[in-house]
């Protein structure tokens, strides 16, 4: 299984960027993909969750209503598109999947996922 999360970049407070995670190897017919984000001197912390299969959808508090995940089945790919960002969203942005439905309860915990992407930095200026 492969990930490869790209889409990150520069941008100003208030922009929007929109991040891809490519999968090969891995089944969207049960699993689970979710963005986590790592900034400088920060621990690690969950962004958003999608269900590859129902498209149920999970978000850290301090991205909702401003982040949406979705998935396309077809092309094993899921986005995150980033609306009004902040410069507080600045960071490395990881995306990882598990062969499992997560609940959320669960979704969260990095340590439970099996596969990870490299990373993408977005940078979001003040």
């Amino acid at each position: 299984v492969q990930l490869q999360a790209s889409g990150g970049g520069w941008v100003q407070t208030g922009g929007s960027l929109r991040l891809s995670c490519e999968t090969s190897g891995f089944t969207f017919d049960y699993g689970s993909i979710t963005w986590f984000r790592q900034a400088p001197g920060k621990e690690r912390e969950a962004v958003s969750c999608i269900r590859t299969r129902s498209g149920v959808t999970y978000y850290a508090q301090s991205v909702k209503g401003r982040f949406t995940i979705s998935r396309d089945n077809a092309k094993n790919t899921v986005y995150l598109q980033m609306n009004s960002l902040k410069p507080e969203d600045t960071a490395v942005y990881y995306c990882a999947a598990i062969r499992q439905n997560v609940i959320s309860s669960s979704w969260h915990i990095g340590r439970s996922y099996d596969y990870w992407g490299q990373g993408t930095l977005v940078t979001v200026s003040s």
